[in-house]
């Protein structure tokens, strides 16, 4: 007889556990599937979402693929919610929240049904981060399967995603463009299923899961509708299998230097300001002490490769073509940028699963060669300085300007700062700042896309910083710093910032400064009152629990360092 691969499942097998093995029964598990380890599906498939809509049918491959290896598994779902849909209203509040409900949910399901292991398949932008936080908790074998990204759409011969609408929005309100030219590039922009397709959130948290051994090799830039993804979603629930045979665990996979070849990944692919939100509240969750100075580390050692939008030319698609992101990852791996002996998801090592991966040659341009990179360290940078001193996100690739320095023009709403920006109030050269967006002041952190897209749209994306204790999407390039820590809410320097107050943003000194003196700081706070905080359903539960952003905006309390 075998190796019992069953964890947790064995609490089946007493006598007194009858009723519990009678209500199995009832959803199909037979006599001989109660010696079978049981695993669970957790799938994140939703019709709210163009990231989500097809996950239901590769929960399916991924169940086939567990069966077949000799599990018993068992598809169940959680939620999600379209950062795309709700960017710049004010249902936005609720994107971050759900990575934890995502998360929460996941972990109940598999805690409470005693199952064995799981594959987490997640598309949209939040998903990926709430089954990792998830897995990262576990203590059960776990293994991610990304949905995959959108392919592009086309309008006159020209490549269009989500963000070519935002951005569309600014030039229709400068009157670049038409009405019919704006409704032209709505209606072409979304051809199918799939994540947003540059090198957004959901395409950089895949990549990072890929890098950290989370998913097997190629899951993070097969295309969603594609037949490898639905190969490599079968093949995740046939590795889960292999996962429970040789007693791996997400704790053995998800070490420190795992973390480092994550976000070594992130910088060389120029990916989203997100990653370090998320990647902090991973490690945090996994118990691994990652802090935003482990990012500034590693942004000074790797160079960024990758003309991905949002500010290059090419999307996942292309890079998918060219060998995919097992391509990146052997580039890196041959040239000594990550850590080889990393276990991961398939049983073996990091530098064993790319050791054969496509090779990339000159004759293609969406990756560039180490002689030539795109930049010479990494985008993602922490600044910090009187106006952030827990630290703040810049995302630098395509920006030419290092060193901003101007006005303050300070609001408390995206809405108002929104309406300023239409209206032509706000001029070149100012620093726009929305606050009392944080973790806990919108509650819940919102995204900046649409302000920030607008202001590319308009020819302002160089000319005007935009400064936020919010968040930036994915999608987002041009003079931004975001997740000011700490935030407004609980008196973070942001909340003291005046109009017309002079404000430095210095990329290559890592400076986000205030030209206001410690002592008339401190004066202006003796005045000051921090707002109410939300009461009221997730939001208000969401507002009393998170951490500050510097620490990955996280609701678990271990590890905490604000209490």
């Amino acid at each position: 007889m075998g190796k019992d691969l069953r964890i947790k499942s064995n609490a089946f097998d007493d006598p007194k556990r009858a009723p519990n093995r009678a209500m199995l029964r009832a959803v199909g598990v037979t006599d001989e599937d109660f010696k079978k380890p049981m695993i669970g599906i957790a799938s994140t498939w939703s019709e709210v979402t163009p990231c989500n809509v097809h996950l239901d049918d590769l929960a399916l491959q991924a169940k086939q693929g567990a069966n077949e290896a000799g599990g018993v598994p068992m598809i169940f779902n959680t939620i999600t919610v379209s950062d795309g849909i709700s960017m710049g209203t004010p249902g936005m509040r609720y994107s971050l929240p759900s990575r934890d409900v995502i998360a929460d949910s996941i972990e109940t399901v598999v805690g409470a049904e005693n199952l064995d292991g799981y594959v987490a398949i997640g598309g949209c932008d939040k998903n990926i981060p709430g089954c990792l936080i998830s897995i990262a908790r576990s203590d059960v074998p776990a293994i991610f399967v990304y949905g995959g990204t959108i392919a592009p759409g086309y309008r006159n011969g020209e490549k269009l995603d989500i963000v070519s609408v935002f951005e569309g929005v600014g030039k229709h309100n400068n009157g670049d463009i038409s009405d019919e030219e704006l409704r032209g590039i709505e209606c072409n922009a979304c051809p199918g299923a799939g994540s947003c397709g540059g090198m957004y959130t959901a395409n950089t948290m895949a990549t990072a899961v890929e890098a950290l051994g989370m998913s097997l090799p190629g899951s993070s830039s097969n295309p969603a509708e594609s037949p490898d993804k639905w190969a490599d979603s079968k093949a995740a629930g046939e590795a889960i299998y292999n996962l429970l045979e040789k007693g791996i665990y997400p704790k053995d996979i998800l070490t420190k230097k795992a973390f480092e070849n994550a976000i070594t990944a992130v910088m060389a692919l120029g990916g989203s300001t997100n990653a370090i939100l998320h990647l902090l509240a991973i490690a945090n969750a996994a118990e691994v002490d990652l802090t935003m100075d482990d990012f500034n580390r590693i942004q000074e050692k790797v160079p960024h490769l990758a003309d991905l939008k949002p500010s290059g030319k090419y999307v996942m698609e292309d890079l998918y073509k060219i060998g995919g992101v097992p391509a990146v990852m052997r580039l890196l791996l041959d040239n000594g940028f990550l850590h080889e002996d990393c276990l991961t998801v398939t049983g073996k090592t990091i530098a064993e699963n790319y050791a054969d991966a496509h090779v990339l040659t000159d004759e293609q341009d969406i990756i560039h060669p180490l002689s030539n990179p795109y930049r010479e360290d990494g985008p993602l940078i922490v600044l910090k300085g009187n106006l952030s001193p827990s630290g703040s996100v810049a995302k630098v690739s395509g920006v030419k300007v290092k060193r901003h320095v101007g006005p303050a023009r300070v609001f408390d709403t995206e809405e108002e700062a929104t309406e300023a920006v239409m209206d032509n109030r706000i001029k070149e050269g100012d620093v726009l700042v929305i606050r009392q967006v944080g973790p806990k002041g919108a509650p819940g952190m919102p995204e900046m896309l649409s302000i920030s897209a607008i202001l590319v749209g308009k020819g302002l994306g160089q000319s005007v910083a935009l400064l936020t204790d919010g968040r930036f999407s994915g999608g987002t390039h041009g003079l931004v710093v975001g997740h000011i820590a700490p935030e407004a809410q609980v008196g973070g320097p942001i909340a003291f910032l005046q109009e017309g107050d002079m404000v430095t943003i210095d990329s290559e000194n890592k400076e986000l400064s205030m030209d206001v003196s410690d002592e008339e700081i401190e004066k202006r706070r003796q005045n000051w009152q921090a707002p109410e905080l939300y009461k009221k359903g997730i939001l208000g539960k969401y507002a009393h629990n998170v951490s500050c952003s510097s620490q990955g905006a996280v609701t678990d309390f271990i590890n905490r360092k604000d209490l």
